[in-house]
């Protein structure tokens, strides 16, 4: 199942992909007698968290209305994140060894963390729009999970049984910021610069995570491509760690880093300006696409 969230006249609402259509929840969740099985409107984090019974008779009830043509056209949706209100978004930093080498690192010992917050969050199409001064706009496509059922430590045998499924991911940096202390959040958390979507696709419609290739080009450009089997730290033990740390509950967010190709580290180095357009794509899943457009509006 591809689980989206789209723009409506009454804000933003929860959608099952269906091939080229989107069947909006309610519908879904009516076709599959379980309206009364959600608390309060239907989100995609209400939806993780129905049983893996409900939410196959969920699927089958939005491919059902997708053939009856109960369903809007997704060319003709704006998407936003597909999970846009999660309680945590957790990154992991140098998590394949080529990168980490790329930047005269050593391997870490443990997965190095940082947090990203709901405002970084925007969905295919929308703009990754940089502050007023920045110089150093990097991309860093990444495979990132999500979290389908609550989890405090977990072992890395168990730990996919708490995965809800995966989607395409950003972590736009501005190294200037990133790298002026040694706190990596002022260049990472900015509003804007966390680009996912289209689609958080099931674990069962993936497959293997370790069995993926991550791709991210740059104004058409291939900048970034690397098999997920190359990440220090398999996303086992990347749930089975941090939640040892803290609870993870559904929608969290966990980004699992990025291959080597970054700009910064170009010779010369290659960093995002206006006009850019920056693609992450991870196979079976789907492709991301933003645009890089200079300032934002004061609030």
């Amino acid at each position: 199942m591809r689980y989206v969230t789209y723009a409506s006249d009454n804000g933003p609402r929860a959608g099952i992909l269906v091939e080229d259509a989107v069947v909006d929840a309610d519908t879904a969740l009516r076709g599959a007698l379980l309206g009364d099985r959600i608390n309060g409107a239907p989100t995609t984090r209400r939806l993780l968290g129905l049983e893996r019974a409900q939410r196959a008779a969920l699927g089958a009830a939005a491919e059902a209305a997708a053939d009856r043509g109960d369903a809007l056209e997704a060319g003709d949706v704006t998407l936003h994140p597909p999970v846009p209100d999660p309680e945590k978004i957790i990154c992991l930093g140098l998590n394949y060894r080529a990168h980490a080498h790329e930047l005269e690192q050593e391997s870490p010992p443990a997965p190095i963390l940082f947090p990203k917050f709901p405002p970084s969050l925007i969905g295919p199409g929308a703009p990754i729009q940089p502050p007023p001064g920045a110089r150093a706009v990097d991309y860093e496509g990444e495979l990132a999970i999500v979290i389908g059922r609550r989890c405090k430590g977990a072992t890395a045998a168990d730990a996919l049984d708490h995965v809800a499924g995966c989607m395409p991911f950003n972590d736009v940096s501005e190294r200037d910021l990133q790298f002026q202390t040694g706190q990596w959040t002022a260049g990472k958390a900015l509003d804007t610069f966390a680009p996912c979507g289209p689609a958080l696709v099931s674990l069962d419609e993936v497959g293997d995570l370790s069995d993926l290739t991550l791709r991210t080009w740059v104004n058409g450009t291939l900048m970034q491509e690397a098999p997920t089997a190359a990440m220090i730290f398999p996303v086992p033990e990347i749930v089975a760690f941090i939640s040892r740390l803290v609870t993870l509950v559904p929608g969290d967010i966990i980004a699992t880093g990025t291959p080597e190709g970054v700009g910064f580290r170009r010779d010369p180095p290659v960093f995002l300006s206006d006009g850019d357009t920056v693609e992450v794509e991870i196979e079976d899943v789907g492709r991301l696409v933003n645009p890089v457009v200079a300032g934002w509006a004061r609030a």
